[in-house]
């Protein structure tokens, strides 16, 4: 299985905030924004692994930003590390300002994926190679936020996280 880049599976969506998408602040629903972004997110995991995926967890989500009706919404997704038959997608949210055009970033979140095959059974996924240097940074950070998640969910010792006592030692 060839490695992939973080390139291969770039994603992108632009969709307008509707009013029947909105709360009674005229601001994109929080649940509206999450549906978006896991398809974005499921769509870049897809591409790296070129199988069926299936959300398994929501990591991150910071809502740094409202984003309010009429916006024009861009969601970037891209795989930022892979696993065995899982895979951490990296979303970041933008917002076009409605006069100057430029965007601004409003949001961000981390999903994970696992790929799996036609019965549901997780099967493996290409490496991913990372290439410039915001994908590198998150490619190291997927390790951490991965051991963090397994010592949490009490499926690894912390004694056994070395990307976490790497931080702390």
């Amino acid at each position: 299985m060839e490695p992939r880049t973080a390139f291969q599976s770039k994603t992108v969506m632009t969709d307008l905030v509707l009013p029947s998408e909105t709360n009674p602040l005229n601001n994109l629903f929080g649940g509206e924004l999450l549906a978006r972004m896991d398809r974005a997110a499921s769509i870049a995991a897809r591409r790296h692994s070129r199988r069926i995926v299936v959300t398994a967890a929501v990591n991150h989500v910071a809502f740094n930003r409202s984003i309010p009706l009429g916006s024009v919404v861009t969601i970037e997704a891209k795989v930022s590390r892979s696993f065995s038959s899982s895979m951490e997608v990296y979303l970041d949210v933008w917002i076009e300002d409605r006069e100057s055009g430029e965007c601004i970033k409003a949001n961000e979140a981390i999903y994970t994926f696992v790929a799996v095959d036609e019965t549901g059974r997780p099967v493996k996924v290409p490496e991913l190679v990372a290439e410039t240097s915001l994908e590198i940074e998150r490619f190291d950070a997927a390790l951490r936020r991965k051991q963090l998640s397994l010592v949490l969910a009490g499926k690894m010792k912390a004694i056994d996280a070395t990307e976490l006592k790497a931080l702390f030692l």
